[in-house]
C-alpha cells in the first residue's frame, strides 16, 4: 500500500509540476515540465534519501559508538523484525528525529544532538521505535519523496516570480499566483499523507518498544524542545519538516503552512490509552523491550566526533 500511495503522490505532484509549466510557458512549457518531472521521478526514488540527509548535515553512526546508539537501534530494529538500518546523527540542539528510505532494506534513522541530550534510555528507544515503525509501514519512501517534490514545486514557484513565465498567460498577478499557491499546493499534500501516517506509528513504535508511555514521554520533551529550540537547517528546508516526529519549524510566519503533525496532546493521549488498556499484559507478538537492554547514553553536552 505504502508504494500505491508513493505512485499516486509522484503522480499527483507531476501533474502539478506540468501545470505549473503551462502557466508559464504554455504547452511547451507543459512538456517540459513532464521531462523533467519524469527524471525528477527516476532520480528522486533512488537518491531522496541521501539528499536529505545531506541537507540536514547528518553524520552516520558506527556499531560500538560511545552513546550506544547504534545498538539501541540494532535491538529494537530486531525487535520489529527489519533490517538493520543506518543510523545518523545531526548535531542541533533541537530535540527530533527522522527516518528515510525508499524501503526497509535501504533506509535510515537519523536523531539529533539534542535529542540525545534531553532524554531518557527509555524514552529514546520509544523515539527509535517509533521511526523503525515508519519503516516497517513504508512510509519512509512517500515521506521523502514528498520532500523532494515540495521542494522542487517551491523552488519553480520562485523562479516563476523572478523570471515572470508568459507575461500574456501569466500577467503579473498570475506569478503572485504562482509563488503561492504552488508551495501552498505542495504543503496540503503533506498535511494529507502526515496526520493519520503518525498515529499509526505511534501505535506501532509503542509496540515495538513494548511501552507506549515512553514514547507519550518522549513526544512531550521534543515537543517543549522543538517550541523554544530553532532548527535552522529545518527552517531553510520546510518542506522536510513532515519527515520529523515533532515539527521543527516554529521561527517564521510561513512556519505554519507546513504544520503536517496533529497535535501532540492527542498523540499522547492515545499512547496513554493504549498503555491503560494493556497494563501489564505480555505482547502477543513477541516480549517487550526491557529496560536492561537499552544501552546506556550518556548526559550532558558532547563533544568531539560521533564515532
Amino acid at each position: 500500500m505504502g508504494y500505491v500511495k508513493t505512485a499516486m503522490l509522484m503522480a499527483a505532484l507531476t501533474a502539478l509540476f506540468m501545470g505549473a509549466g503551462y502557466l508559464m510557458g504554455g504547452s511547451g512549457g507543459a512538456l517540459v515540465a513532464l521531462v523533467v518531472a519524469a527524471a525528477m521521478n527516476a532520480f528522486t526514488w533512488w537518491t531522496s534519501d541521501s539528499m536529505v540527509l545531506r541537507m540536514h548535515n547528518a553524520q552516520p553512526v558506527i556499531q560500538g559508538d560511545r552513546m550506544g546508539l547504534h545498538a539501541l537501534t540494532a535491538d529494537l530494529a530486531r525487535n520489529a523484525g527489519l533490517p538493520m538500518p543506518k543510523v545518523y546523527v545531526i548535531d542541533t540542539p533541537q530535540p527530533n528525529a527522522f527516518a528515510t528510505g525508499r524501503n526497509p532494506e535501504n533506509a535510515a534513522v537519523a536523531v539529533t544532538t539534542g535529542l540525545m541530550r534531553s532524554l531518557s534510555q527509555e524514552e529514546l528507544a520509544g523515539v527509535i521505535a517509533h521511526e523503525l515503525a515508519h519503516i516497517r509501514n513504508h512510509d519512509t519512501a512517500i515521506m521523502t519523496v514528498t520532500a523532494t517534490f515540495a521542494g522542487a514545486i517551491s523552488m519553480l514557484a520562485n523562479f516563476a516570480f523572478f523570471f515572470g513565465g508568459s507575461r500574456e498567460r501569466m500577467g503579473f498577478l498570475g506569478t503572485l499566483l504562482m509563488m503561492f499557491l504552488a508551495p501552498m499546493a505542495a504543503a496540503l499534500v503533506q498535511m494529507a499523507i502526515s496526520r493519520t501516517r503518525e498515529y499509526a506509528a505511534d501505535k506501532a513504535g509503542a509496540e515495538i518498544c513494548g511501552q507506549p508511555l515512553w514514547l507519550a514521554s518522549a513526544l512531550e520533551k521534543i515537543a517543549m524542545g522543538a517550541a523554544r529550540i530553532d532548527n535552522d537547517t529545518a527552517e531553510r528546508h520546510p518542506a522536510t519538516a513532515h519527515m520529523f516526529i515533532i515539527n521543527p519549524l516554529h521561527a517564521h510566519k510561513r512556519d505554519r503552512l507546513f504544520a503536517t503533525h496533529p497535535a501532540t496532546e492527542n498523540r499522547v493521549a492515545a499512547l496513554r490509552e493504549m498503555a491503560a488498556k494493556r497494563g501489564h499484559a505480555p505482547r502477543s507478538a513477541s516480549q517487550p523491550l526491557s529496560s536492561s537492554r537499552i544501552p546506556k547514553t550518556r548526559k550532558g553536552p558532547q563533544s568531539g566526533p560521533w564515532t
